[in-house]
């Protein structure tokens, strides 16, 4: 197989983390207005004919057996790159001592002039050497070349393949959207014993439900980037994929994969904290906490939110002066990829900003919780 030379741009990597979380929202907003939501959907059979096509993927997404006709296909390719890699230590090492011994017939090479019967055999066996890498060296390649044409020859099989599945992926849709359109639909049967919603926990937030024109506003907007940079970890999912189909299959394995994808988490992680602040999903130490009233607990977030408000006030100056330096500097990674690191430094006093608008919706929320006395 030959190897993949790609490298991730910077400009794809931001735009990506802009753009495609808009659009996985778009499609799954579409596809829920589908009834039944299952139905077979055109764009998702793309999607894994595209990124896992040559397993057959998309054929099992459309309850094919002809998916099956990919696997053999596509495990030949490994083992034909398997053997490329348990022949290529014997293909170096073949090369080196060929270019040895070429290097030794040569400094044994008699003079034009009158040689005496001990150079004349130094080089006769130097030349032999010669030859004889030389034989090692040709049947090593023929080997390298033999299990390099045989995974080419797989790959274009296979290649055939998904090019004709692209061409019928449209028709296979209709077909089975038509076949679970003429089946009749089971109702939702809950079992007997299971509780229609989820208890709540027993250290909840009493102002998760609690709510004000102001609170609803702010707490809106981390709904929003909460639900945002949610979709990024489907990102991940692609990105690792490609890794292991570059390193696996191509042999070609990346540096950028896991730099972009731990400073992706890392803003992911910045943006979200305000949303799981916002959803009571922080960690909190219930011992004490669990034993109050309603009212009790709203006091005691009052109380402790002085706390929150220094930790946030310091992390949001603190981000500014580390995102202006970055930016002021250009601030690049230092690996190969070089990627830009001010955006990501940007997201800290981001995170802390949006943090800090909950703290106050929070805070807002105990207070009137409290005056209403728990109504």
């Amino acid at each position: 197989m030959p190897a993949l030379t790609f490298i991730l741009p910077h400009w794809l990597y931001w735009a990506g983390l802009l753009i495609f979380p808009l659009i996985a929202a778009y499609l799954v907003r579409r596809q829920m207005r589908i009834e039944p939501h299952g139905r077979p959907s055109l764009f998702i059979a793309y999607l894994f004919w595209l990124t896992a096509g040559f397993i057959g993927i998309h054929r099992f997404y459309l309850r094919s057996p002809l998916g099956f006709a990919f696997i053999p296909v596509f495990l030949f390719i490994i083992y034909c790159n398997a053997e490329l890699r348990e022949v290529r230590d014997d293909t170096s090492r073949t090369f080196a001592a060929y270019e040895q011994a070429q290097r030794a017939a040569e400094i044994a090479k008699p003079d034009a002039t009158n040689p005496t019967p001990e150079v004349t055999e130094e080089y006769r066996r130097a030349e032999a050497d010669l030859q004889k890498s030389q034989v090692e060296r040709d049947t090593a390649q023929a080997v390298t070349d033999s299990w390099y044409s045989r995974g080419r020859w797989a790959a274009i099989v296979l290649a055939i393949m998904l090019l004709a599945d692209a061409a019928m992926l449209p028709g296979l849709v209709r077909r089975r959207a038509a076949h679970e359109r003429a089946q009749p639909q089971p109702a939702a049967v809950v079992p007997p014993g299971v509780p229609a919603v989820a208890e709540p926990v027993v250290a909840e937030d009493p102002t998760l439900h609690f709510h004000s024109r102001a609170t609803d506003w702010i707490e809106a907007i981390n709904v929003r980037a909460g639900e945002f940079v949610a979709w990024w970890s489907l990102i991940a999912v692609f990105v690792y994929y490609y890794e292991v189909v570059a390193r696996y299959i191509f042999n070609s394995p990346t540096n950028w994969v896991h730099e972009s994808m731990f400073l992706m988490f890392g803003m992911q992680y910045m943006l979200s904290g305000a949303y799981a602040y916002r959803e009571d999903q922080h960690v909190r130490v219930d011992v004490i906490y669990a034993k109050f009233s309603p009212r009790g607990k709203a006091i005691a977030d009052i109380v402790t939110s002085v706390f929150f408000f220094i930790f946030i006030g310091t992390m949001f100056v603190t981000g500014i002066r580390f995102a202006g330096d970055a930016i002021n500097n250009h601030e690049v990674s230092f690996t190969e990829w070089g990627i830009q690191y001010w955006p990501v430094k940007l997201m800290i006093p981001i995170g802390a900003a949006l943090l800090l608008l909950q703290g106050i919706a929070k805070l807002l929320k105990d207070v009137l919780f409290v005056m209403r006395k728990g109504a």
